[in-house]
């Protein structure tokens, strides 16, 4: 019998490895305590009536705000046709990418299939978007089809754009120390690979975000939290720097978190340098340039973890439903009251999930509160009455700063911290609990929020 380990097998030993050093039993035992956390379970509230119509609804995307907003439109509606248009199969769960790139999931504990989610009731077209014509009520599939409605979910996400970068290849995520979390599982998983043998030996580790809005801006932090976490459990931290490349001259929006950071860094010997944004990249000599106040400013890595400038999905982008002024319209976003997610100029339009133009709530745990006041104003429209209901800027970010511990930040509009359980949870105190949410309580929570049940 032959007993040569696989690439997968050492995967897996080093799997088991991390959660041992973090300890199997506090991990199931504490792991029920979590799932209220992380914004994604609300108080029970009485369920509203439903609502008898037969409207068109067509929700464009089926991410997790369009899956989430099909489920709650299939409940909360009688007799109305609704209508999905995505051609995606499979449904990524992104929480999960900074997990797998961290080496504590394989790639397939991302991925599942789209229509696991999707009610019976809800047409499915299996297409893209090409498309909104508001002024008709219409959307353009990108088979040419013309879908009329009488409301709109748009709900179309980011576009990640790696063509930003000049030189930036992302079939060579996983090689010659070139990592990028976002692009997808499977290369989330390769750059598990790239800092696997990075952490073997140590050297010059880069770290960044873009300029951009992006989805759950916390992301880049915690990767760098986690390079140095694993750099220590190896034994090459001392002989090793990692830099952290700010976009502006913070590390997050919400200043005191911001200041948090700043001191864990501090404290943990990461170097972090401001105003810098990447531009170019060339793989091969691993070299990256960044545009500086003071001029372009090139740096040599062992290891990088690239996050490309994100935009909205290119047909939100140029269609009128975009922003045309003030700070969300040159990268498309769409133009909606912050509180309601309708469309200021469209009232039959809600825009929900990445792709609205508000100044917080790229992430799941926004989802689940935007969504439902979305539905609630279409349904009192529906039914000639009004709603009271608002979305107040909620974001959650389960900041990983080492494994096994993490910080439960949740903030609002205002950058006020809003945990959700006062005196219970501190939100910038690096706990077990906050760990135990994001690794074991945010997946099933998050299955539950696109089936409309939490």
């Amino acid at each position: 019998m032959s007993t040569r380990r696989t690439a997968s097998d050492k995967d897996e030993e080093r799997r088991s490895a991390a959660l041992s050093a973090i300890g199997r039993r506090q991990f199931l035992r504490l792991g029920a305590a979590g799932f209220a956390g992380a914004g994604l379970v609300s108080a029970c509230s009485p369920k509203p009536d439903r609502v008898r119509t037969s409207a068109h609804i067509v929700i464009a995307g089926a991410g997790a705000a369009g899956l989430t907003a099909a489920s709650r439109l299939a409940r909360r509606l009688d007799g109305a046709r609704i209508t999905i248009i995505d051609p995606r199969v499979r449904h990524l769960y992104q929480p999960g990418f900074t997990l797998i790139a961290a080496g504590l999931q394989p790639a397939r504990y991302a991925v599942s299939r789209t229509a696991a989610y999707l009610p019976r009731e809800v047409n499915w077209i299996e297409a893209g978007v090409a498309e909104f014509d508001p002024d008709a009520n219409t959307v353009v599939t990108s088979t040419g089809q013309r879908v009329r409605y009488d409301y709109l979910f748009a709900a179309v996400g980011i576009d990640l754009d790696y063509d930003a970068i000049d030189g930036m290849d992302t079939s060579l995520i996983g090689q010659n120390g070139l990592g990028s979390v976002y692009h997808s599982p499977e290369a989330a998983e390769a750059t598990w690979s790239a800092l696997d043998r990075f952490a073997e030996t140590g050297g010059d580790g880069l770290f960044l975000r873009p300029a951009t809005e992006m989805k759950c801006a916390g992301a880049p932090l915690k990767y760098t939290f986690i390079a140095d976490d694993i750099l220590r459990r190896r034994g090459t931290r001392s002989r090793s720097e990692l830099t952290y490349a700010a976009h502006n001259n913070a590390l997050f929006s919400v200043p005191i978190v911001s200041e948090k950071v700043r001191m864990l860094y501090q404290d943990r010997g990461v170097n972090t340098i401001y105003s810098h944004v990447i531009k170019s990249i060339d793989p091969g000599a691993r070299r990256a340039v960044f545009d500086t106040p003071g001029g372009e400013v090139e740096r040599a890595y062992d290891f990088i973890n690239v996050i490309p400038p994100m935009r909205a999905a290119a047909a939100l982008r140029n269609s009128p439903l975009a922003w045309t002024t003030g700070p969300f319209a040159f990268d498309g976003w769409a133009e909606v009251d912050r509180h309601t997610l309708r469309h200021v100029r469209f009232p039959n339009v809600f825009v929900v999930g990445d792709a609205a133009g508000v100044p917080k709530g790229k992430t799941a745990a926004s989802v689940k509160w935007q969504v439902p006041v979305a539905v609630d104003h279409l349904a009192a429209d529906l039914a000639g009455t009004s709603s009271d209901s608002h979305f107040d800027g909620y974001t959650s970010c389960p900041l990983i700063t080492r494994l096994g511990r993490a910080m439960l930040v949740e903030f609002d509009y205002q950058d006020n911290l809003v945990p959700s359980f006062p005196g219970v949870i501190a939100p910038l105190e690096e706990l077990w609990i906050s760990w135990v949410m994001k690794t074991i309580a945010l997946k099933p929570t998050y299955v539950s929020m696109l089936r409309g049940e939490a």
